[in-house]
C-alpha cells in the first residue's frame, strides 16, 4: 500500500470517535451505580465489579491486539472490534442480573481492547511523519474529554431516561463507525503470520491482571493489605518473567525494542507517570469539593467541568505551540505549570470565590491538554515503520495500565494525606485532600526531569522545526 501524503482527517475522526466510546465506558457507570443497583437487586458498591471487569479485560486484551492486526489486517480487526463492542453494549443494556452485566462488560472489554490500539495503528500506517502531530491532535481529544464528561453523562442519563441508555447510545454510534470503517480504513495485507507468543500472553496477562486488582485493593476504603501485597508480588514476578520471555521469544507479544528510542521512552515511561497523575486530578477535585467542603455532587460535577473548558479552549493552540517551542520545552512546561496549578489548589478553602476555583481548574485543563498532545505525538516521532506495530501495542499497553491505576494511586495518596492531616488538625476535613495536590505536584517533577534530558531537536521532523532550528 502506498502511504498517504496528506492526513486522512475522516479516518482520524473515525478512530477518535471509537476511542471516545471505549474510554467513556470505562468510568461512566460510576455515577449511575445506585440506579443500576436498584434495578439489578444488589448493593451500589457491587456494581464496581462491572467496571473492574471491563478495565481488567482491556488490560489483558490490549497486548494481543498488535498480533491480531499483523496477522489478519488492521481493517478486518478494527471492524470486528467495533461490532463486538457495539453488540456487547446492547447486551449490557439488556442485562437483568449483575453476573450477566459483568459477562457483557467482559465482552465489551474484548472489543475495546482491539478497537483502540488497532484504530490508532490504522492511522499511523496511513500518514507520513509530518502529519503525525495533526493526527495525534485528533486522537488526543477522547482521552481529554471522556473522563471529565463520563460522570456528568452517566448521572444525567441514569436520572432521566434510565441507566440502560449509558450503553444504548453506543449502538447508533457503533453502526455508523462500522459503516465508516468499511469505507475509510485502507485495506492492507497481513504483515506477518507468525504464531502467537502464548507464553508471553499468559505472563503479561497475569502480571497486568494482578497489578490492576492489587492497586484497586490498595485504593479501596476497606483494603485487605495481605491480599493486595500478594497480588502486587504476583504482578512483579509475572512482569519479570514476561520481560525474560520477550528476550527469548522469536516474535514476542510485547516488543521492548522501541524503549531504546529516547522519544518513545519519554512518551511512555515519563508519559505514563504524567497520564497517571493528571488522570487522577478530576477525582481529587471531586473528593475535595464533596468530602472536604461538603458540597453536593451536582456542585462538584459542574465545577470540575471547568477542566473540560480548559481542554477545549487551548486545544487549537497545542500543535502550534509544539511546532514553535519543540517537544522538550512543551513537555517540561506542561509538567511544571501543571504542578504549579496543583500547588495553588492546595490553598483552596470553602470560602475561596467560585470564580477563582474555576480559573484554577480551567488552567489545570489547559496544561493537561498541552501535555497529553505532546506526549501522544512525541512517542511515535522517531519510531521507524518496521517497529510501528510493536511500538503501538507496547504504548497502548502502558497507557492502559496508567489509566487503570490513576484512581487507585489517587486514593492511596488521599488516604495517606488525610491520615496525616487528622493527626495535625482533626477538625480540618479538607486539609488532607489539599495536601494530596502537593504530593501530585511533587511527583510531576519526575516526568519533567526525564523530558528535560531530551535533545533540543527531539521529534523535530514531526514538529517541522528542523529548518528553523538550523537557522537559529
Amino acid at each position: 500500500m502506498t502511504r498517504s501524503t496528506t492526513l486522512n482527517r475522516p479516518l482520524a475522526l473515525l478512530v477518535a470517535g471509537t476511542f471516545f466510546m471505549e474510554i467513556l465506558d470505562g468510568t461512566i457507570i460510576q455515577t449511575a451505580a445506585p440506579a443500576m443497583a436498584r434495578d439489578l437487586g444488589v448493593n451500589a458498591v457491587d456494581i464496581n465489579i462491572a467496571m473492574t471487569a471491563y478495565l481488567l479485560t482491556l488490560a489483558i486484551g490490549v497486548p494481543v491486539s498488535g498480533w491480531l492486526a499483523d496477522r489478519f489486517g488492521t481493517k478486518r480487526i478494527f471492524a470486528w472490534a467495533i461490532v463486538i463492542f457495539t453488540v456487547a453494549s446492547a447486551l449490557c443494556a439488556l442485562s437483568t442480573t449483575l453476573p450477566m452485566l459483568v459477562a457483557m462488560r467482559v465482552l465489551q472489554g474484548v472489543g475495546g481492547a482491539m478497537m483502540v490500539p488497532v484504530g490508532r495503528l490504522a492511522v499511523l500506517r496511513a500518514i507520513d511523519k509530518r502529519d503525525l502531530l495533526d493526527a495525534m491532535a485528533y486522537l488526543t481529544w477522547p482521552a481529554l474529554l471522556a473522563p471529565v464528561l463520563a460522570p456528568v453523562i452517566g448521572g444525567v442519563l441514569a436520572d432521566t431516561i434510565g441507566w440502560q441508555w449509558i450503553f444504548l447510545i453506543n449502538v447508533p454510534i457503533g453502526i455508523v463507525a462500522f459503516l465508516a470503517t468499511l469505507r475509510l480504513v485502507p485495506t492492507t495485507d497481513p504483515v506477518q503470520r507468525h504464531r502467537l507468543d502464548w507464553a508471553g500472553f499468559v505472563l503479561v496477562g497475569v502480571a497486568l491482571a494482578a497489578l490492576v486488582l492489587g492497586m484497586e485493593q490498595v485504593g479501596s476504603s476497606a483494603a485487605n493489605w495481605w491480599w493486595a501485597g500478594g497480588l502486587l508480588s504476583l504482578a512483579a514476578v509475572g512482569g519479570g518473567c514476561a520481560v525474560l520471555q520477550t528476550r527469548r521469544a522469536k516474535h514476542p507479544l510485547l516488543n521492548l525494542t522501541p524503549l531504546a528510542i529516547p522519544t518513545f521512552r519519554v512518551g511512555n515511561v515519563g508519559g505514563g507517570v504524567y497520564r497517571l497523575l493528571i488522570g487522577a486530578a478530576p477525582f481529587l477535585f471531586v473528593l475535595l469539593f464533596q468530602i472536604g467542603f461538603g458540597w453536593s455532587a451536582v456542585q462538584a460535577g459542574l465545577l470540575v467541568m471547568a477542566v473540560f473548558v480548559g481542554n477545549v479552549i487551548i486545544k487549537p493552540a497545542t500543535s502550534p505551540l509544539i511546532r514553535w517551542f519543540g517537544f522538550r520545552w512543551v513537555i517540561v512546561g506542561s509538567n511544571l505549570c501543571g504542578a504549579a496549578v496543583f500547588v495553588l489548589c492546595a490553598f483552596i478553602e470553602p470560602s475561596t470565590p467560585i470564580t477563582v476555583i474555576a480559573v484554577l481548574l480551567c488552567a489545570s485543563g489547559v496544561f493537561r491538554s498541552i501535555g497529553f498532545s505532546a506526549y501522544n505525538s512525541v512517542q511515535f516521532a522517531d519510531v521507524p515503520p518496521a517497529l510501528t506495530s510493536g511500538a503501538n501495542t507496547l504504548a497502548s499497553t502502558l497507557q492502559q495500565v496508567a489509566a487503570g491505576l490513576g484512581i487507585a494511586v489517587a486514593s492511596l495518596i488521599v488516604r495517606a494525606t488525610t491520615a496525616g492531616a487528622s493527626l495535625v488538625d482533626p477538625g480540618a476535613a479538607s486539609l488532607g485532600y489539599r495536601w494530596a495536590f502537593v504530593i501530585v505536584a511533587v511527583l510531576l517533577l519526575v516526568p519533567a526531569i526525564e523530558a528535560w534530558r531530551l535533545d533540543a531537536q527531539a521529534g523535530a521532523e514531526v514538529a517541522s522545526r528542523r529548518s528553523r532550528l538550523t537557522r537559529v
